[in-house]
């Protein structure tokens, strides 16, 4: 494995009210969700830089602001055969 070192200034933690410990687990997990939401990484990979499960990644998508699935038409329409139904609001 690789390592990453991140510098940060102190004032950081105090102003997040968090400790070091958290900081570093929530950079991990805010790196994994770009890099997953830009198709960089996979689930499973995002989930291990993030140091959780995969079920555990995708449950924390929601939380980050992440879509745990990226679908097109096409996707949907091969997952879930035929054509889609048409919403109107």
């Amino acid at each position: 494995m690789s390592t990453i070192t991140l510098e940060y200034p102190p004032s950081w933690l105090a102003a997040m009210g968090v400790d070091a410990p958290r900081f570093a687990a929530d950079t991990k997990i805010a790196a994994a969700m770009k890099l997953f939401e830009c198709h960089r990484l996979s689930s499973g990979q995002a989930a291990q830089l993030a140091e959780l499960s995969r079920v555990e990644f995708l449950l924390t998508c929601r939380q980050w602001g992440a879509a745990s699935v990226n679908w097109d038409e096409d996707d949907l329409a091969a997952e879930f055969g035929g054509t889609l139904p048409v919403v109107r609001s």
